[in-house]
C-alpha cells in the first residue's frame, strides 16, 4: 500500500534547472559584473556537481577571471548565489516556469485518495516556496504533510538525509512511500534510503538508467514510453498505475524470496 508521494523538485516538478535556475544564475553574473555566461551545454555538465553554490566554486576553477585565494571565491559565490535567487524568484513569478505535465493532476489525484504527499529536495526554501505558490496558491503548504529542504538536509543528494528526514516526519517505513524523482542523484538518494522509485527523466537527465526503479519514462503526463510499460487505462500516470508498479515491483520480489 502506498501511504506516501515523496516528489522532488528541481526538473521533477518543472524543468527548473535549464529554464530558472540557468537563466537566474547569468542574471546575476551580469548583475555582480562578472563575464561569466553559462550555455545549456556548460550548465548541463555542471549538474554533476550537486548544489547551486557548489557549481559556482567548481566553475571558477577555470575562469580567469576569478578571485585569486578561496576565501575571495567563497564571499564571491555567496554574493552571486544570493542574487541568483532573487532573479530565481523573479523569474517562477512570470509564470515561465509551468510544472511538468501530469504533475498538477497527480498531486490532486493523491489529495483525493488520502496519500500524503512530501516534499524531498536539497534546494533552498525560498526556491520552493516561490515555485508552489505560483502555481499551487498560497496555500500550497497545506497540500503536504512534509516539506523537506536544504535547511533541513544539508547533506545533498545521492546522500539519503532529505529522503530519511521525510520518512521520520511522516512516520513511515520505506516500501510504504514511492519517490518521484528524475536524476541519477536523486534515484541513488531514494535507493539508499530504501525508498521505492519513479523516474520521470528531465530536459537535463534524458538518459538516466531505470534500473532499480519502479518504472522510468519521460513523463508524467503520457503513458507512452515508459518501462514496464504502463497498464492502467489512461493518458497520463495515475496513481493507480503508480500502485500497479509497486504491487508488481512487491510481487516480483516476493517471488525471488520464496525461490531462494
Amino acid at each position: 500500500m502506498i501511504r506516501a508521494l515523496l516528489w522532488d523538485v528541481d526538473g521533477t516538478l518543472a524543468e527548473t534547472e535549464r529554464d530558472g535556475h540557468r537563466v537566474a544564475f547569468n542574471l546575476a553574473f551580469a548583475a555582480a559584473g562578472v563575464p561569466w555566461r553559462w550555455s545549456e551545454a556548460r550548465y548541463g555538465q555542471l549538474l554533476a556537481v550537486a548544489g547551486g553554490r557548489e557549481r559556482l566554486l567548481y566553475d571558477m576553477q577555470g575562469q580567469p577571471a576569478a578571485p585569486a585565494t578561496g576565501a575571495a571565491r567563497a564571499q564571491l559565490a555567496a554574493q552571486i548565489h544570493r542574487l541568483k535567487n532573487q532573479h530565481y524568484a523573479d523569474i517562477v513569478r512570470t509564470g515561465a516556469l509551468p510544472l511538468r505535465a501530469g504533475v498538477a493532476e497527480l498531486i490532486d489525484e493523491c489529495l483525493g485518495a488520502r496519500v500524503s504527499l512530501g516534499i524531498v529536495t536539497t534546494t533552498s526554501r525560498a526556491n520552493l516556496e516561490a515555485l508552489l505558490a505560483c502555481h499551487l496558491g498560497e496555500a500550497w503548504r497545506s497540500k503536504f504533510a512534509v516539506t523537506v529542504c536544504a535547511e533541513e538536509a544539508a547533506r545533498k543528494k545521492p546522500d539519503p538525509q532529505a529522503y530519511l528526514v521525510a520518512l521520520a516526519a511522516l512516520d513511515l517505513r520505506a516500501e510504504e512511500a514511492v519517490a518521484l524523482e528524475d536524476s541519477a542523484a536523486g534515484v541513488e538518494a531514494a535507493r539508499r534510503a530504501g525508498v521505492p522509485i519513479v523516474l520521470t527523466r528531465s530536459f537535463y537527465f534524458s538518459a538516466v538508467a531505470g534500473e532499480g526503479t519502479l518504472a522510468a519514462g519521460p513523463s508524467l503526463g503520457q503513458t507512452r514510453g515508459w518501462q514496464p510499460p504502463a497498464t492502467v487505462a489512461a493518458t497520463r500516470v495515475t496513481l493507480g498505475q503508480i500502485a500497479r508498479w509497486h504491487a508488481d515491483a512487491r510481487r516480483a520480489r516476493d517471488g525471488v524470496l520464496r525461490v531462494s
